[in-house]
């Protein structure tokens, strides 16, 4: 389980959370987040980053306080200064088969085990770690705001996962993905309502299931 923790010291050390484990001697330590639970349709994405320890931070934080434009401008300086990164992502199908949180999880495994440099320790955003890793790792609640890696993963994951969803709108372009990016919006659930679900839509997800049990009412 992770611990509660507060914003009194971030400014004064944006590594607080990755120190520890450096100072055991674990210099590869990996931010992990994912971007994409709540959404009817499109994937699920995380990323796992390793920073290097003279990363100028400025501007990394929880990407959902960040707006497009920052996102924009802080993605390529992350991917091109991180030591290593990688993304993990599990379709609507894949979701599906396993539900939001497991899918979840395995999306994150999926980016660890794509790290071209291999992560000794993991900071995940959340409350609860990642199950099935054999190695060090620390859960921390706002993880995506107060520590730098899991930050800086935010931003990469929210960037590709908009892309995707920006790809999707081309081929699905009555849904207005690019504009909502697949989260429950009025507009999204009366496009949900007129069209059906896309091939992309997330069949197990409320809104989704019911429109299909509806119609198998009629």
């Amino acid at each position: 389980m992770a611990q509660r923790v507060t914003r009194q010291n971030v400014q004064s050390d944006r590594w607080e959370y990755e120190r520890p484990f450096w100072d055991r001697g674990l210099q590869c330590v990996a931010g992990v987040d994912e971007v994409g639970r709540g959404p009817l349709a499109g994937p699920v994405v995380a990323v796992a980053v390793i920073l290097p320890q003279d990363f100028d931070g400025t501007g990394i934080t929880d990407s959902k306080l960040l707006s497009a434009a920052q996102r924009i401008d802080l993605y390529p300086n992350i991917c091109e200064k991180a030591l290593s990164w990688g993304v993990g992502l599990v379709d609507a199908a894949g979701i599906d088969s396993q539900n939001i949180l497991q899918a979840s999880y395995t999306a994150m495994r999926l980016a660890l085990d794509e790290l071209p440099v291999k992560a000794e320790a993991v900071l995940v955003d959340g409350k609860f770690r990642i199950p099935n890793l054999d190695i060090p790792q620390r859960a921390i609640v706002d993880g995506d705001e107060l520590c730098l890696s899991i930050g800086a993963a935010s931003i990469i994951a929210k960037e590709i996962r908009d892309r995707i969803m920006e790809d999707y709108d081309r081929q699905f372009p009555e849904y207005g993905f690019v504009r909502h990016k697949g989260y429950a919006t009025p507009e999204h659930r009366a496009a949900l309502s007129r069209l059906g679900p896309s091939p992309i839509h997330r069949k197990s997800f409320t809104p989704v299931r019911n429109w299909q049990q509806n119609r198998l009412d009629i």
